[in-house]
Formats: C-alpha cells, structure tokens, sequence
C-alpha cells in the first residue's frame, strides 16, 4: 500500500516540475528574439547591415589642399618672342589664378638647350602678358633651369600654387574584381565620380561652410510687393493658367 501511494505521488508531482522548468527555459528565448527584432527596427542603414558594405564618398573623399598648378608651353628655336597660339593657352592658365590670395607665379626658363634664346625672350612676353592680366610684377619670378641636353627644345614651365579640392589618385586596383563574394565595392569605384565632381568646384571653401549672405536689394523687393498687392499679372499668364480666380 505504501509503494503504491509513493508511486502516485511522484506521478503526481512530475508535471508541475516539468511545467515548471519549461516555463523557466521560455523566458529567455523570448527577451532574446524580442530584443533582435527591435534591434533589426532600429538599424535600417544598408551599409551597417551588410548589403552594401562600403561607400565611394568614404573610399575616395573630396579634400581640400594647397597644389602647385603648372603648364608647359613649347618654344621653338627659331621663334621670336610670344606666338599667338601660346598667349591664348597662357591666359587659360592664368585664369584660375585667384589675385586676392596673390600667389607667386613662377615662369621657368631652360637653359643650356637648343631654344634657349627663343625660351628667354618668350619668357619676357610671358612676364608682361601675366602683369597684363592683373598679377603684380612683385609677384612674378623668372628661374632658369638646366635642361636635358643642347639638343632638345626644352619648354618653358608656368606655375603657382593654389588651393584645390581634388580626391586620391584613382587607378588601384588590388585585388580581382571577380573575387568579392562579401558584394563589396572594389577599391576604384566612385574614384572618377568623385575627382569630376571636385574639378567642377569653382570655390573650394564652399565645401567647408556657406558663404555670408549679401544684402537684400530693398528697392526691388518693394516693387516686386506692390506689383504682388496690385495682382499685375500679365495676360500671357492668364491665358495659360488653369486657375481662374
């Protein structure tokens, strides 16, 4: 009899533990997978996630720097003085020179070559065409350099320095295109993109805060105000306006 009435009671008792240690195993499967789908809510940002891992404006970034901009302009030996062809090609060039910042404008003239006559007396025309166009003769020096041989044209070298936004050199290629099973970008993408769109920037301080706006022309703004009160709309408007009223 008493065998039988333990038998019974641990029968009885089981399920209660059983029931038990389910209930306490549950709970933490569930705080886990509420706490990864909230945090899948959270996060919708493609390149944190994985999808797309990387961004050209981060491989290849738009900085702004000081480079020394120069153009060669060839010289025949037996030229006298500036051509035409050389003037228009210099004030291209000199065109970007920014005249508030007055950087020194450095015209290099070779020596020891088969055009060096030529070379120096292009390089006067050069110096006056510079002083033409607004650059201070303070700001204008004439070097020589040596160049390869007595039996070359060397050019005549024009520089200066200014500030610029440009990217990194574009052209690495690392790695194998086909070997990206993360779906990455590889380590050109964007480079070209990116150099196009600092080559079109005419004032590189832009990129590093908005310019001071101008006054407001108040003349103007007023006419414009009592021609809105006087509802001087033109006919041709009208005519084409789907509003009636």
């Amino acid at each position: 009899m008493s065998g039988s009435n333990f038998g019974a009671g641990v029968m009885a008792t089981a399920p209660h533990s059983v029931r038990r240690f389910r209930l306490g195993t549950s709970l933490p499967l569930v705080a886990v997978a509420a706490a990864a789908l909230l945090a899948g809510c959270a996060n919708r940002d493609s390149i944190t996630v994985g999808s797309v891992p990387d961004d050209y404006r981060t491989n290849h970034p738009i900085v702004i720097s000081q480079q020394d901009l120069k153009i060669d302009l060839p010289v025949g030996a037996g030229d006298r003085g500036m051509t035409r062809a050389q003037r228009q090609t210099l004030l291209g060039f000199l065109d970007g020179y920014d005249r508030s910042a007055a950087p020194l404008l450095t015209i290099a003239v070779p020596s020891g070559s088969a055009n060096e006559i030529a070379a120096r007396a292009a390089a006067r025309d050069f110096a006056r065409l510079a002083a033409a166009s607004g650059i201070s003769r303070r700001r204008i020096s004439t070097l020589s350099y040596q160049a390869g041989g007595s039996d070359v044209s060397a050019p005549i070298r024009v520089s200066y320095t200014a500030v610029k936004a440009h990217t990194d050199r574009c052209g690495r290629w690392p790695d194998d295109l086909l070997n990206n099973a993360e779906n990455k970008h590889y380590a050109n993408f964007g480079c070209s993109y990116q150099n196009n769109l600092a080559a079109q920037i005419a004032n590189p301080a832009d990129l590093i805060g908005p310019r001071k706006q101008t006054t407001i022309d108040a003349e103007n703004r007023g006419k414009v105000i009592d021609v809105y009160r006087a509802r001087g709309i033109s006919e041709e408007f009208l005519g084409n306006s789907e509003v009636t009223y």
